[in-house]
């Protein structure tokens, strides 16, 4: 591959390395110039660009990236798609993520132009929750070395995802008077947290006095029809023939670890009773934070139960103490989350309708049920469980407020409408502000959704710990609206022209969970003939001859 600056006569059929503005339009990084794209860069006065030019056996990066994707085989991990040379790895599976080091190695050794980065081994995931990527440095890379990399990366044991087995559970927490009851219940409750993601559930708790012979007994009863047992301490364990450990082996079990090399966690026990294993919490587990007992709970959910050596060999990483330069993100309770993952929702109304002609009238202005259709989405919206709502205004935008009279919510009016979508979508998130999780982009001219469509897209980005975009579909068939997460908006605010959430469900950065509401997912009205045949009376037009029938659009991002 030869790179580097060319005169623009000699740039045709080259891979443009730098993002270029030309006129209203913006060429992208990676952008195979054609003799278009050469007469708008003249017309913008570029006579220079820096470009890469393919030679014999290159492979470009997105190509490369998606070859390299297709050959991986890791279990429980799929590939999206390749995006500037960019291919990301997610977890369909909640799980234990295991990688091989000298396999990574190896593959990260044959070209630096080839990188595979991937999370810590044995590390804790949640389904759709990215667990590596794949990333071509350069524009393209040598056919050779991409053929090596073919072959590293298909290695099974490179990079896998081992699910996480259901189980019933049951937990024993000793008393002391010391130890408050609420204390107590607030343990029980995030436990159950703690088991969640891996559909394991909490079936039975008993309290009993902190001492041996009374916990003994209990441990011996959970295990003849339980999976895994933990023991919550009253008191700390100082030795290893405790209360905890020394209750297991007169249970007829065996203690594997007292202790292990986490701040926090160092107090933990490993035991088993008849190969269930019983897990001695540590007092620190109590909290949400990150510490050795999810450490410990994650290989054991993974069918992994870790020996004691491996135990005694956590201490390189095992400093977790939290400080508050390095906050740990934990879990929270499902109240915490749904309480913090707000939805902001941007309505697009700015549009001009061009596909309405000239007699019809603005599609938004249609009447449903006697009500102007901009009116009836931004009800949809406010009838939702989204914590605010934006609309942005452009055409028209005079009679699209006045249309809004009277509800609650924000207008923001986009001049620059002209350009394309990408700067009404811009407009609106920028009004959303900080302090919400997602965005739902809703499209104006959607007559079918209802407040129930919009809810459950929310329910399925609550679900997702808002690290998913959240894609509304009809059977196999893609439409509106998305949902985009706080991590992608950044990236949103650096679109341009006609381009709306398309552009970065495409890019494959992020997971993309598609949600079933039926045929509202793809009912637009651009056309009279579909305001007509939707149930609605256009702007200036007579009543509807056909009303109640669905015409199935062109899906729209």
């Amino acid at each position: 591959m030869q790179f580097g600056p060319v005169p623009l006569h000699e740039a045709e059929g080259t891979v443009l390395a730098h993002s270029t503005s030309a006129g209203s339009r913006r060429l992208k990084k990676g952008h195979v110039l054609g003799a278009a794209d050469i007469d708008l860069l003249d017309q913008a006065g570029i006579m220079e660009v820096i470009v890469a030019r393919l030679e014999p056996g290159d492979v470009g990066e997105n190509e490369a990236a998606s070859i390299l994707a297709r050959a991986f085989t890791g279990a429980h991990i799929r590939a999206a798609n390749a995006s500037t040379g960019r291919v990301n790895l997610h977890a369909t599976r909640a799980g234990l993520f295991r990688a091989e080091p000298k396999l990574v190695d190896a593959l990260n050794a044959i070209d630096p132009a080839i990188t595979f980065a991937c999370l810590a081994d044995r590390t804790a995931v949640t389904a759709d929750e990215m667990v590596a990527t794949i990333k071509i440095i350069p524009l393209a890379v040598p056919g050779a070395s991409l053929e090596q990399a073919q072959s590293a990366v298909a290695a099974p044991d490179l990079a896998v995802v081992m699910p996480f087995r259901a189980v019933r559970a049951g937990l024993i927490a000793t008393e002391l008077p010391t130890l408050k009851t609420s204390v107590m219940d607030k343990t029980r409750d995030l436990l159950a947290v703690r088991l969640a993601p891996s559909g394991s559930s909490l079936v039975r708790e008993v309290r009993l006095p902190h001492d041996a012979g009374a916990v003994a007994p209990a441990i011996a009863e959970m295990v003849g029809d339980l999976d895994l047992v933990f023991v919550f301490g009253a008191s700390a364990v100082t030795d290893s023939d405790d209360v905890i450990p020394a209750a297991i082996r007169q249970a007829g079990g065996t203690v594997e670890r007292v202790g292990m090399p986490v701040d926090p966690g160092n107090l933990m026990v490993l035991g088993a009773v008849d190969d269930v294993t019983v897990i001695g919490a540590p007092g620190c587990a109590r909290s949400p934070r990150e510490n050795g007992f999810d450490w410990v709970l994650a290989r054991v959910l993974a069918g992994e139960p870790p020996s004691s050596r491996e135990i005694g060999r956590m201490g390189v990483g095992g400093l977790l103490k939290e400080i508050p330069s390095r906050p740990q993100p934990r879990q929270a309770t499902p109240e915490r989350t749904r309480q913090a993952l707000e939805v902001g929702i941007v309505l697009l109304a700015a549009g001009k309708a061009s596909r309405m002609g000239d007699g019809a009238g603005h599609k938004l202005l249609a009447e449903f049920d006697g009500e102007p259709l901009i009116r009836r989405m931004a009800r949809t919206a406010l009838g939702s469980s989204a914590k605010t709502a934006v609309v942005v205004t452009g055409h028209r935008a005079a009679d699209i407020a006045a249309c809004l009279s009277g509800l609650d919510l924000d207008l923001v009016e986009n001049r620059d409408y002209g350009s394309g979508m990408a700067s009404s979508l811009k407009a609106g998130l920028a009004a959303l502000g900080n302090d919400i999780s997602g965005a739902l982009v809703l499209l104006g001219d959607m007559p079918a959704l209802g407040s129930k469509h919009l809810d459950a897209l929310i329910a399925a980005f609550i679900a997702h710990e808002g690290r998913a975009i959240i894609r509304a579909c009809d059977g196999e068939r893609r439409g509106n609206p998305v949902i985009l997460p706080r991590a992608a908006l950044s990236e949103a605010m650096t679109l341009s022209g006609d381009v709306g959430a398309r552009a970065l469900i495409e890019s494959g950065a992020w997971p993309v969970i598609d949600v079933e509401i039926g045929p509202a997912a793809r009912l637009d009205v651009d056309t009279p003939e579909a305001v007509r045949l939707a149930g609605g009376i256009t702007e200036t037009g007579p009543a509807a001859s056909v009303l109640g029938l669905a015409k199935e659009t062109g899906h729209r991002q």
